[in-house]
């Protein structure tokens, strides 16, 4: 009977301190984010409460659980349960630290994205900050995971066992691994170049494949590349480095356009140059920076005109090109329908003294 008491005592010692931890950590957590909310506030008076959120559960967890450390000497759990309580402790702070490292990388990166950078005229420069933002953010979660993982299962004896048994053999099978693994490893190390030198950043308009798109999204191994009409191109990160390609927007998303028109020699340019600044006035989507009309060819059958203009995109600069090209239509046939482009033909009359001869007439063209 003494000894069932002194059980009991001890069993409810242990729950009340275990309680007890579990009350204490809640509290620090309550007052730290408290803090750390009312500081977010003062910086950023725009700044909504629940910006703060995907970091209110880890480390919730996690101040409990560092306050369990703290006191678990003091908890006096028979043999038994002592072990198992010390080794599950261990491993779901492991977790709950990786859970909080990579809430903590994705919150930095989206207050980072949500910074404005002044002093640029387009948001090529938030461009670059977010594919940077972005691929490291990446690669830490990445990087935590494996990391997290590894410490996890060293701490159950028998994995850790059984791994420390497989080193003496680990030489070929690292080998083979890392033949196995080497297009990962590639598309990493890929992902690292283009996050320092960036070729290529999200919403860059690009030309793969011979495929006009936009580049959507930039992960670990792939990018996705969003065609004109919503289809999908993936390809590894690695092409991106090692394959050419077309960057339109590398430097700014402004561009240059041109149309190409054709007719007779005697159509009358200065005209038609006219016309194309009165359509390029009329039209919101020219930028107003550059516009020409030069004659660049002459051949048997026709004029070649190229018709040069700025849009500040390329989707506006497709939009303003089409709108061009059916104005100088409209004005061609209205005011220059005798000077489209032909074919003429010249048909020579019969030699005089012979008209049935039977000779073929003579036919130039």
């Amino acid at each position: 009977m003494p000894l069932s008491h002194i059980g009991d005592q001890s069993w409810s010692r242990s729950l009340l301190l275990l309680l007890f931890a579990l009350m204490a950590g809640s509290l620090i957590h309550t007052l730290a984010f408290g803090i750390l909310r009312r500081k977010n506030r003062n910086a950023s008076p725009d700044a909504p409460d629940a910006s703060l959120e995907p970091i209110r559960w880890p480390t919730f967890f996690l101040s409990m659980e560092i306050v369990l450390l703290i006191l678990h000497p003091a908890i006096p759990f028979p043999g038994v349960f002592e072990a198992i309580l010390s080794r599950s402790l261990v491993l779901l702070t492991i977790l709950t630290v990786a859970w909080t490292l990579i809430a903590l990388t994705r919150f930095l990166g989206t207050q980072l994205l949500g910074r404005p950078l002044p002093g640029s005229s387009d948001d090529l420069e938030f461009r670059k900050m977010r594919t940077r933002v972005l691929l490291v953010e990446r690669l830490l979660v990445v990087l935590i995971v494996l990391i997290s993982s590894s410490a996890a299962l060293m701490t159950i004896p028998r994995i850790r066992a059984v791994g420390e048994s497989l080193l003496a053999s680990a030489g070929l099978a690292g080998l083979v691994i890392g033949l196995a693994a080497r297009p990962l490893l590639t598309n990493v190390i890929a992902g690292i170049q283009i996050a320092l030198t960036q070729p290529i950043r999200i919403d860059d308009v690009v030309i793969v494949n011979n495929e006009w798109g936009w580049i959507e999204e930039i992960g670990i191994a792939y990018v996705i590349v969003r065609i004109w009409d919503l289809r999908r191109l993936v390809l590894p990160l690695s092409y991106f480095i090692e394959q050419p390609f077309e960057n339109w927007t590398y430097k700014s998303m402004a561009l240059l356009g041109t149309i190409h028109i054709y007719a007779d020699y005697g159509i009358d340019v200065p005209d038609l140059r006219n016309h194309l600044k009165t359509l390029l006035d009329s039209s919101p989507l020219w930028d107003r920076q550059a516009w020409n009309l030069q004659v660049t060819q002459l051949d048997e059958k026709a004029v070649q005109m190229r018709a040069l203009f700025s849009a500040k995109d390329s989707g506006v600069r497709w939009d303003l090109s089409v709108y061009l090209r059916e104005g100088m239509l409209q004005y061609l046939q209205k005011r220059y329908a005798a000077n489209l482009p032909r074919l003429r033909v010249e048909i020579a009359p019969f030699p005089e003294g012979n008209p049935a001869s039977g000779t073929p007439a003579d036919i130039r063209a």
